[in-house]
């Protein structure tokens, strides 16, 4: 397993952490030093998806990777805990068992080691924003699905058309997973770009870094009906 870490002046710390868990980060581990450094550690996946998923840096960060026990990496397990999106929707890590409470649909995820549970505001906000709009019959694009709840959401909300992509293969994986452990079928789940994606959807949701969205932003667009 690689860890991802990042070294930024301490002043850049809150501002470093918050891009790491816009990335998808579980636990950010920060050291201190004495000449006014800050080092964060996560696990974001292989250095090529932790790079793309981080994307453009301020010059006066320095990323880095170094390899890891897999053991302690995977402590942050023992303290996840379901999301509440809403009062009728939560997101649940896969491992735990189902609060069965009524009335609340539950989607279960397991991010693999570089995806979120979907406890990132963005994340939230943005499964917030499926829940609310989508509408049996239609179709949802899903841009940088991630461990693909997004996608999820929107075909259990009765989207009969959804496609999910990502550049990362991690990402096709664990949306693929996920679909499966949640009985969905999605329609594609593929690494291909925004640029190669052909025809119209009703909704299009892209939970990424804002370099990229302005980057993608005409392509989103068309994509739009």
């Amino acid at each position: 397993m690689r860890v991802t870490v990042l070294t930024v002046p301490s002043v850049d710390a809150e501002l470093a952490a918050d891009r790491l868990w816009s990335a998808g980060a579980q636990a950010v581990e920060e050291i201190d030093d004495e000449t006014g450094s800050t080092e964060l550690r996560t696990v974001l996946g292989d250095d090529a998806v932790a790079t793309q998923r981080l994307g453009p840096l301020p010059a006066r960060w320095r990323l880095g990777f170094v390899d890891a026990d897999e053991r302690p990496a995977e402590t942050w397990r023992e303290f996840a805990h379901p999301v509440d999106v809403s009062e009728h929707l939560t997101i649940r890590p896969a491992w735990l068992p189902s609060d069965e409470r009524s009335g609340v649909l539950e989607i279960a995820i397991e991010p693999g080691g570089a995806f979120g549970l979907g406890d990132h505001p963005t994340t939230r906000l943005s499964a917030a924003a499926v829940d609310r709009y989508v509408e049996p019959g239609q179709a949802v694009l899903d841009v940088g699905c991630g461990s693909g709840v997004l996608a999820i959401l929107a075909s259990v909300r009765g989207a009969q058309r959804v496609v999910a992509i990502d550049v990362a293969e991690a990402a096709r994986t664990a949306t693929l997973s996920n679909a499966e452990t949640n009985d969905v079928d999605l329609e594609e789940v593929s690494t291909r770009s925004v640029f190669e994606v052909e025809g119209q959807f009703d909704l299009v949701v892209a939970n990424i870094l804002a370099p990229a969205l302005v980057a993608m932003a005409d392509q989103l667009r068309r994509l739009t009906a």
